[in-house]
């Protein structure tokens, strides 16, 4: 069976229809790039789209921007290494930066449960610490804070040692609301959003990726 991945760009506006997404705009050029900041707002992320480069900080293909100064040669940066690594470029992803503790939230289709729930510490720390938890979808918010409850660092997210403490009712209420999109689109292969970046007040998908099954 053919499969299609989603880049960023598109797995974020597939999910924005269900949870919250940070804003974001792809460009094509430096003065869409301008545009996008004008009603973004800095500070922001700028980073490649391409299927050639689905790991985008390991080819330091994201950038922090803070003004229209760095905007402008960051964007030139980006271009000039897709060109260096040859990649197709789909374009450049401006996205608005989200401060927060980081969690990876991700759908696996096993073949004999059906869609599993994975949830877990995210960002860079995800495959050095493999501190996730699993549920065979949907799921509950008591499912959900059975989840949170089982990561060894969920300390990060319930304010260990004075630090913010993480909105834990969007939390559950998000991982909630994912572990039910198979329900809709059973064609899902596997979703990873990482990170979704979350803090005291509110919480956004920061990076998504998507694999689908083509019928067809």
């Amino acid at each position: 069976m053919k499969k299609e991945v989603y880049t960023e760009d598109l797995a974020e506006d597939f999910l924005k229809k269900y949870v919250p997404v940070a804003k974001h705009v792809l460009v094509h050029s430096l003065d869409e790039a301008e545009s996008a900041a004008k009603k973004i707002g800095f500070p922001l992320v700028l980073k490649i789209i391409s299927l050639d480069a689905l790991h985008k900080s390991e080819i330091k293909g994201v950038r922090f921007v803070k003004n229209f100064e760095e905007l402008m040669h960051e964007y030139e940066e980006l271009c000039s290494l897709a060109q260096k690594k040859k990649l197709r470029l789909r374009g450049i992803l401006a996205q608005e930066y989200v401060e927060g503790s980081s969690v990876l939230i991700g759908l696996k289709k096993d073949p004999s449960f059906g869609h599993v729930l994975v949830f877990g510490i995210g960002g860079i720390y995800t495959e050095l610490l493999h501190d996730v938890s699993f549920r065979v979808c949907p799921i509950t918010e008591k499912d959900a804070d059975a989840m949170i409850q089982e990561l060894q660092m969920k300390g990060l997210l319930l304010g260990y040692r004075g630090e913010e403490k993480a909105n834990l009712h969007l939390l559950k209420k998000t991982l909630v609301h994912i572990s039910k999109i198979p329900l809709r689109h059973k064609e899902i292969e596997e979703m990873d959003i990482n990170p979704f970046v979350i803090n005291n007040k509110k919480g956004f998908v920061v990076d998504a990726r998507i694999v689908m099954e083509k019928t067809f």
